[in-house]
């Protein structure tokens, strides 16, 4: 046989043999479509577990439960230990010869629930709707054994989209590529926390007690949403965040508004005060050196937002919005600036509670959203000589007779912890890489420097000196953090192929 002949039937052989390889995203397409009751009725066994802040026992059977859903599917699992925080829910594959080695994170841990505000009832009952309940979706069984889904169906329950519909992505993928025979080429190592709703307090600290076994070329962060258009997206840093309480004061009790109006000092009115001074009409922060080191984007993160849809009109639409702040500027561009929000006001009541009182005391709730560049505690000391600039004398414990009695204006503040942000470079290889990935499955993707949320990945960049991608799979209006939270379906099919395309990632 003559050697160019050879050479085209190796050719040949070749290019068969990669074609007969199934495509990750592909055989996770095939897979999800049978299998979608199967992925639910587990779901569905997830989210009835309660897991707020606070409630330890909750917690620790969440970390069992998706300790247990992962050993399933061979992943060798074990629950990382500690004192002061809901077990780490950790698991490795281990692929021999492999020369790197990708962490997914993910939390399983929500936010506090009133269960009074949840049109579905027990946040912890999760409730499959035929759509989102402020358009008149109703409550219906979930489909047969092999019958397809409404894509535009949703799950509602507490943490169905922030963060467990990721972790039940991330288990189906397993199953998609099992089946399909697919393995990953990288060592797959995975990392679920408990406690990133109340600030990732332990973080830290159980990263560096495991730093071996947690170095990975890239962390992938399972956390946030799509676009508001429903386009995949890939971010690439995340805003920090730091939070303070506020509490102004007036006479020692409530008073007869009608006996001491315009004489005794109103709270309220002081607190709306001095909250009106640190932000303009157009939502600029006044705060003396508020934007002071923020770091600039680069041409390559500047090019990125420009290519990103924009969407804004759409979603002044959809929130009743007639203005927005920022003097025009797009979401986008607005979210890699820092923040500042007033998230709760108390004082006295209103409606039918209502008496004619002046108050005694009223109190705001602040959190600062930080971008790459700033420092959380100096931002807070900032905010902190704002507040005496305007007058008052700042104490951090509950000021007594002699300290009221002392100063006209009191403001007491408690701080809470925080984090910084933290923005991995778009054009080094490991990014380009996850592009590549997510792109082959999905096409064109939206690459965005920045996600208005926070996630505590400082810690994670800083110990184990790696980096952090972040990967989005749910959908925008999941009502993240609030009352009747929930996944879209097509969201969680989509998520599933986006997993499998990481796991198994050239």
């Amino acid at each position: 046989m003559p050697v160019w002949l050879r050479l085209v039937l190796t050719a040949t052989v070749c290019t068969v043999t990669v074609c007969a390889q199934p495509e990750p995203a592909a055989a996770a397409r095939r897979w999800t479509e049978g299998n979608q009751r199967l992925v639910l009725s587990e779901f569905l066994q997830l989210l009835s577990i309660p897991n707020t802040t606070g409630d330890t026992a909750g917690l620790r059977r969440n970390a069992e439960f998706i300790a247990q859903m992962f050993s399933r599917r061979g992943v060798r699992t074990q629950l990382l230990e500690s004192k002061q925080a809901p077990p780490v829910v950790y698991g490795e594959m281990l692929n021999p010869g492999a020369a790197e080695t990708l962490v997914f994170y993910a939390h399983y841990d929500g936010q506090p629930v009133e269960p009074s505000q949840w049109t579905t009832g027990d946040p912890f009952r999760p409730v499959l709707m035929s759509g989102p309940v402020e358009s008149g979706g109703r409550p219906i069984p979930l489909p047969r054994p092999g019958w397809p889904s409404d894509p535009e169906w949703r799950l509602y329950a507490r943490s169905a989209s922030d963060d467990k519909g990721p972790i039940m992505a991330l288990a189906s993928a397993l199953d998609a590529l099992r089946t399909a025979r697919i393995r990953p080429r990288h060592n797959i190592k995975f990392f679920f926390e408990g406690e990133e709703e109340s600030g990732s307090r332990n973080l830290a600290r159980t990263l560096v007690q495991h730093r071996e076994k947690l170095q990975a070329e890239v962390w992938l962060i399972c956390d946030g949403p799509v676009h508001q258009n429903r386009q995949p997206q890939i971010v690439f840093g995340a805003r920090g965040i730091t939070s303070l309480e506020l509490t102004v004061y007036g006479p020692r009790r409530e008073l007869h508004s009608g006996h001491y109006g315009n004489w005794a000092p109103n709270p309220a009115m002081l607190l709306a005060q001095l909250l009106a001074s640190m932000k303009d009409a157009d939502g600029k922060v006044l705060i003396r050196g508020f934007y002071d080191g923020v770091m600039p984007l680069t041409e390559v993160e500047k090019s990125a937002l420009a290519a990103a849809p924009d969407f804004d009109a759409a979603l002044k639409r959809e929130l009743w919005l007639a203005q927005t702040e920022g003097g025009g500027r797009r979401l986008e561009e607005l979210i890699n600036l820092p923040s500042l929000n007033v998230r709760g006001l108390a004082s006295a009541h209103v409606g039918a509670r209502s008496r004619n009182v002046i108050p005694s005391s009223a109190a705001a709730s602040i959190d600062i959203r930080l971008v790459a560049g700033m420092d959380h505690r100096q931002t807070v000391e900032r905010v902190v000589d704002h507040i005496r600039r305007q007058g008052f004398f700042v104490t951090e414990t509950e000021p007594d007779e002699a300290t009221r009695l002392a100063h006209a204006k009191v403001c007491h503040v408690a701080r809470e912890r925080g984090y910084n942000a933290v923005r991995t470079p778009m054009d080094l290889e490991i990014s380009r890489r996850v592009i590549r990935a997510l792109e082959r499955a999905h096409g064109e993707m939206i690459k965005l420097p920045t996600l208005g949320g926070s996630v505590p990945i400082q810690s994670i960049t800083e110990v184990l000196k790696t980096h952090a991608i972040l990967v989005p799979t749910v959908n925008h209006d999941n009502n993240q953090h609030s009352f009747n939270e929930n996944l879209r379906l097509q969201n969680l099919w989509d998520g599933i192929v986006t997993m499998a395309a990481l796991l198994a990632m050239e």
